[in-house]
């Protein structure tokens, strides 16, 4: 938690004037007690009422002044919280943007989410409370006590033993709680997580009727998290009847002992009154105390988790800079080792494994085949065969584990992660537009694309026509997640924003599961046509989608079974033949 503090340097100025001027404001509190106190043994007491009003107004200037040191107090310490939670989650955002999907997938999108935004702002407001009460609060509370001994030392020793007996109650409160606040975020995590499911699968729950088991598992989740909530909010609820009893009880023996000292003549009756509105000082900073205590102990909590974030090194360093490959290459378009390998060779796996993480066996195993400049190589595999895994490993989405995996004769991990995924363009699985227009979106690989480059893009993952139906055209609204576009539509324009990057190497994983085959077949045609100098990889369940490649990868169990083209694979390849004939039946053929 405590690192994060690097996010305040920019706001020096405002984390020291604000708890300045809540000193001040305090310092002008203490004050008000003693104004008091002359008030009732001198202008009540003597029965000199213009001593009384005089004394009233001093009391109405050390309000204003006060009031005017906390708002400006107020406004620094606002300053510097918003400030440091500002850069905070803009440093944590390119943090994770610097993770690898092992890392991402390992502390989980729902999780992130979570720290990006709730733990954030508990820490931000843990921040603000600190600058405007850490401070102040203590400083009252031993400012009374002392103030209490100047004005009698026997009644003052009651401070003495009330103050650590409250700070015994309060830091225990929040050494117990720290550790359990921590797992009450785990527990909004996993509720957050039931409830991002839930909403992204909808229709799924409906389809299958299990809405009364999701509403049981949210139930049990949600439970779950309120049995925590309740067992540190009774800890917590702890902290201020006891600190009433203790500040209670000491008013109590305060009152005594000043009634005592009063009669026999040691103090006067306003001296009694002061110790009193002490003691109720004290009370009622030892409340915001502890109030602010459980705020910055839910702060910690937060804190630590983000700082957990922040700890996570990515799996994929980006070893060379982007000088250091242009010094290497000499200003050659290739680095020297490049120069070695046939020309035409796009992408090379040499004996390639993969294993993720925390799996105890590889994915993909023993992978080597060639890859040439302007080949269609096509991928094909039964589910969980590894196809998608095979695909990510080009452009480094995750690292081999064993084996060599070079683009253009260079090993991907001797290129600036920039440079190499430049290369590439990828269509995943799943298509995503973001909140724009669909000229933004567009632009996404190449922001300075003309409006020709992309209506080229458009005509070739065929989605021209609908476009240009739409309102606006190129400028017609994207919604988040391009909710108001059908599942084809939406892939076929993440297909052309990769079209417009014009990409030395294609990857098309699964995108086209949702067009029609007479779609699909225009659009293959159009990729071949128009993308000639493009090394494509087309990952598809579908046999009539590759039938046209130049060879076709059949994948097993994460391993190779089969490499030829389609007739080939059909005579001499059984997993190819049974995928095969499992779509278009024995001896069918494909239209």
């Amino acid at each position: 938690m405590w690192k994060l503090l690097v996010y305040l340097k920019d706001y020096k100025k405002e984390s020291v004037l604000g708890p300045l001027f809540k000193l001040l404001e305090a310092s002008f509190e203490l004050m008000v007690p003693l104004v008091m106190a002359s008030i009732i043994d001198k202008g009540i007491g003597g029965g000199d009422t213009g001593y009384v009003f005089g004394m009233g107004g001093v009391l109405l200037l050390l309000a204003a002044v006060g009031l005017a040191s906390s708002l400006t107090a107020q406004y620094f310490a606002a300053k510097a919280a918003v400030g440091f939670s500002t850069k905070m989650k803009s440093a944590l955002f390119r943090h994770i943007e610097t993770l690898s999907y092992a890392e991402i997938d390992r502390l989980g999108s729902t999780s992130l989410i979570t720290r990006m935004t709730s733990d954030a702002n508990q820490v931000q407001s843990g921040v603000n409370l600190v600058l405007r009460l850490f401070l102040r609060s203590p400083f009252i509370v031993l400012g009374a006590m002392i103030m209490a001994f100047t004005i009698d030392v026997k009644a003052a020793l009651i401070f003495v033993v009330a103050i650590p007996l409250l700070s015994i109650v309060v830091f225990g409160v929040m050494f117990a709680s720290i550790p359990l606040y921590r797992k009450v975020q785990t527990g909004l995590d996993r509720v957050l997580g039931i409830t991002r499911e839930n909403l992204t699968g909808a229709r799924v729950i409906r389809a299958f009727g299990k809405e009364e088991e999701e509403i049981d598992t949210f139930e049990e989740a949600n439970v779950a998290l309120n049995r925590v909530q309740m067992f540190v909010g009774r800890i917590s609820a702890l902290m201020n009847p006891l600190t009433y009893v203790i500040i209670n009880g000491a008013t109590v023996v305060l009152i005594w002992t000043g009634a005592v000292r009063v009669d026999t003549g040691l103090i006067t009756q306003g001296a009694v009154v002061a110790l009193v509105n002490y003691m109720s000082q004290i009370l009622v900073e030892l409340v915001k105390l502890a109030n602010l205590i459980i705020t910055v102990t839910k702060a910690i909590a937060c804190g630590n988790r983000i700082q957990d974030v922040f700890e996570v090194e990515t799996s994929l360093p980006d070893e060379v800079s982007e000088r250091e490959y242009l010094e290497r290459s000499s200003g050659q378009e290739k680095a020297p080792e490049a120069l070695s390998v046939p020309a035409d060779d796009a992408v090379v796996f040499d004996h390639v494994g993969f294993t993720y993480q925390q799996s105890s066996e590889e994915a993909i195993s023993d992978i080597t085949f060639t890859a040439k400049k302007g080949e269609v190589i096509g991928v094909i595999g039964g589910t969980g065969s590894g196809k998608t895994s095979l695909v990510n490993l080009i452009p480094r989405f995750y690292d081999i584990t064993s084996g060599k995996l070079s683009v253009d004769g260079v090993d991907v991990r001797q290129y600036p992660l920039a440079r190499l995924r430049g290369k590439i363009g990828v269509v995943p699985q799943k298509a995503v537009l973001f909140y724009g227009t669909i000229r933004s979106n567009m632009q996404w690989g190449r922001p300075d694309a003309t409006d020709e480059d992309i209506w080229e893009a458009l005509v070739t993952a065929q989605a021209a026509d609908f476009v240009r139906a739409k309102e606006g055209g190129l400028d017609a609204l994207v919604e988040q997640g391009g909710k108001n576009f059908s599942g084809g539509q939406r892939q076929r324009l993440t297909i052309a924003r990769a079209l417009v990057k014009k990409p030395d190497i294609l990857i098309l994983d699964d995108s086209a599961s949702a067009l029609d085959y007479a779609t699909d077949a225009a659009l293959r045609k159009g990729i071949r046509e128009n993308l000639r100098g493009t090394t494509l990889f087309i990952v598809s369940q579908r046999t009539s989608s590759l039938l046209q490649s130049d060879r076709i990868i059949v994948l097993d169990d994460g391993g190779v079974v089969g490499i030829g083209t389609h007739d080939e694979l059909l005579a001499g390849c059984e997993v190819y033949r049974e995928i095969y004939e499992s779509q278009f039946g024995k001896g069918g053929v494909s239209k």
